[in-house]
């Protein structure tokens, strides 16, 4: 099994990248946040691997932090989550914020992910909340709550930002003016400006 990978990162995309060890191009299914943290092409990547194998095919899943591919393992040990599944929760939310929910059994936040509906949100909680304690979590921060928040994070994610990205932007803003919490506008433009 192939448990670790290093080459050159000869493609890469949102969902997928390509890195070339031994002059075999290894094509490697990667999430958003591993995505943004590659370096550019044609320099080495380093990636931790789940190695798949079914009666038809070998996938591989990347993931440039340890955690991240501890937590798609947990993922996909839940039942009706499969591997594609897992790689779009952890598109959806960073490991720590999705380690975060399912501890808090916030089930809104894990079915703003796609693919996750009410069933499924109920089942990820029930199935992992006592299997997660070696993740060291980080406290929630305090500057993205506000009345003004959840309407921002949906406007940017309505004009195709990622979740994780827009939650960023937010809290940068936020902890530039603790005053825009409660400000739409104010927050909105304060966090395109982070975010592009």
């Amino acid at each position: 099994m192939i448990a670790h990978l290093r080459g050159k990162l000869i493609h890469k995309e949102p969902g997928q990248a390509i890195v070339e060890a031994a002059g075999v191009g290894y094509d490697v299914a990667i999430s958003v946040p591993t995505f943004t943290a590659l370096p550019s092409l044609g320099a080495e990547a380093s990636l931790h691997i789940h190695t798949q194998v079914s009666e038809d095919q070998i996938a591989l899943f990347g993931f440039l932090d340890r955690e991240e591919k501890q937590l798609f393992e947990r993922l996909i040990t839940v039942s009706g989550v499969g591997s594609r599944l897992a790689i779009k929760i952890l598109s959806g939310l960073s490991s720590e914020r999705t380690v975060q929910a399912i501890r808090a059994q916030d089930h809104a936040q894990l079915v703003r992910i796609p693919g996750v509906g009410k069933k499924l949100a109920e089942r990820l909680v029930v199935e992992l909340k006592d299997k997660l304690e070696d993740f060291a979590v980080a406290p929630m921060q305090t500057a993205v709550k506000g009345p003004a928040v959840d309407d921002v994070l949906s406007a940017l994610v309505n004009l195709g930002y990622q979740r994780p990205a827009a939650e960023k932007a937010v809290e940068q803003a936020i902890a530039k003016d603790q005053a825009l919490a409660s400000d739409f506008d104010g927050l909105f433009r304060g966090a395109l400006k982070v975010i592009r």
